[in-house]
């Protein structure tokens, strides 16, 4: 009992302290971060959900291809803060993550491109 318990609170550190190195954000926060155009909006589906749709002014980097961290260092500039989503919120978490590894400061649109368009915002095709 007593390790199931440890792992358990330990498990919950890890993921704690993962996510609180990159800031995850609503709808209307990641609207207004966006703004600013120093921030770089990263679309980190893949090919064929992008172009079904994607926040205007958006950059396209996939996050399952086995080159995006590659692509990330390659297009975005490490001095500005990055804003990445996906289709719910889950595999932009995930690139958060890789990105903050890299040394970027990253923000995550919570809800995805789904909760974006349910409350009516921007799309661009």
């Amino acid at each position: 009992m007593f390790f199931v318990c440890a792992f358990t609170m330990g498990m919950w550190a890890c993921s704690t302290s993962a996510d609180e190195k990159f800031k995850n954000l609503s709808a209307d926060e990641f609207e207004q971060l966006i703004r600013d155009e120093a921030v770089q909006c990263v679309d980190v589906r893949t090919v064929a959900e992008y172009s079904e749709g994607h926040i205007p002014g958006s950059l396209h980097i996939n996050v399952l291809d086995e080159r995006f961290a590659a692509d990330a260092d390659e297009l975005l500039d490490k001095q500005r803060p990055v804003a990445v989503y996906c289709k719910s919120g889950r595999r932009s978490r995930n690139a958060a993550r890789l990105l903050v590894k890299k040394g970027y400061q990253v923000y995550n649109l919570d809800t995805g491109f789904q909760g974006w368009k349910e409350l009516g915002k921007e799309v661009a095709f």
